[in-house]
């Protein structure tokens, strides 16, 4: 996946704020190229990747005028094909010879993930980011909204009006927001709201560590929020190092919310990629409808 994950886009900003998620405010791909380029405290050498046919080469030049914090790495317009058809071992070559610190992709989402997720382990450059359209940004052949309308979240429909190849994608992106609002954020505010935990589960909260041969048990107790979650991450790191399954006694916890939830996902990730398992028991029936109504479908539940 991209090195660079963003929250790009009002809509997340607007639902963080419903669900309490800890999310301040939007940062786009394109503020965070900007600000890497007019840096001076280092020198960032930038590879594009994709976009129209000769908007890398005009990206190229854009950043070679400035004597900042980048510097043109070189360009790739690999057409229209699959991902499959642009992971080349002599595309792939060619990117790790301009010995770049940063490929900037462009190729639409999925088709951006897709090539990726392909070749990031055969790209030597530290960042590989889908950034979408920074590279007609720098370029010059799109420009950006005005500043209230980003910060209005009027932001697409400029891009609307600048691309109207985007129109269509919008209409499918709006539609799909819509139906996940309705079935998913909306039930979860709701349920938080009605479940807000007592504070004397958030101040009785703690954690016991039980070490067995074939893996860690954490007996959980209480209600955790993002204000109480420093013993979760110590005993999560403290689990990691064990080098063991892991398992998650929830029978005694009363109420978690996001925050607890991202911890979970964290740790899960980290155990399957050293082929170790997360698993959850005795859940409460409130704390799987909880887990539920966040889409975490792939976690063990029991």
């Amino acid at each position: 996946m991209s090195d660079i994950s963003l929250a790009d886009g009002m809509p997340l900003v607007w639902v963080s704020r419903m669900l309490n998620i800890p999310i301040r405010e939007r940062v786009s791909g394109s503020d965070i190229f900007e600000r890497l380029r007019l840096q001076t405290e280092s020198l960032w050498r930038v590879f594009f990747f994709g976009g129209p046919k000769g908007v890398g080469q005009a990206a190229c030049l854009a950043i070679g005028s400035l004597t900042a914090g980048m510097l043109p790495a070189g360009y790739i317009y690999p057409g229209f094909g699959s991902a499959e058809d642009m992971s080349s071992e002599e595309l792939v070559n060619c990117i790790n010879q301009s010995e770049s610190d940063m490929v900037v992709v462009s190729l639409g989402a999925a088709k951006g993930q897709d090539w990726i997720c392909r070749n990031r382990n055969s790209i030597s450059a530290p960042v590989i980011g889908h950034l979408g359209a920074v590279i007609n940004f720098v370029a010059g052949s799109v420009q950006r909204a005005p500043l209230w309308m980003q910060r209005g979240g009027l932001e697409w429909a400029w891009r609307a009006m600048e691309e109207r190849t985007l129109v269509r994608r919008y209409v499918h992106d709006g539609m799909a927001f819509l139906g996940l609002l309705v079935t998913s954020v909306v039930p979860l505010a709701l349920h938080q709201a009605l479940n807000k935990p007592h504070l004397q589960d958030l101040k009785g909260a703690r954690l016991v560590l039980v070490r067995t041969e074939s893996h860690t048990r954490i007996e959980v107790w209480g209600a955790w929020n993002a204000e109480n979650l420093q013993p979760v991450r110590e005993a999560f790191a403290a689990s990691e190092r064990e080098f063991c399954n892991l398992v998650l006694d929830m029978a005694r916890v009363s109420s978690i919310d996001s925050a607890f939830v991202g911890l979970l996902l964290l740790l899960d990730q980290s155990l399957s990629d050293r082929s170790l398992t997360l698993r959850l028991i005795n859940t409460p029936s409130k704390i799987r409808k909880y887990l539920r109504l966040s889409n975490v479908k792939h976690l063990s539940v029991e």
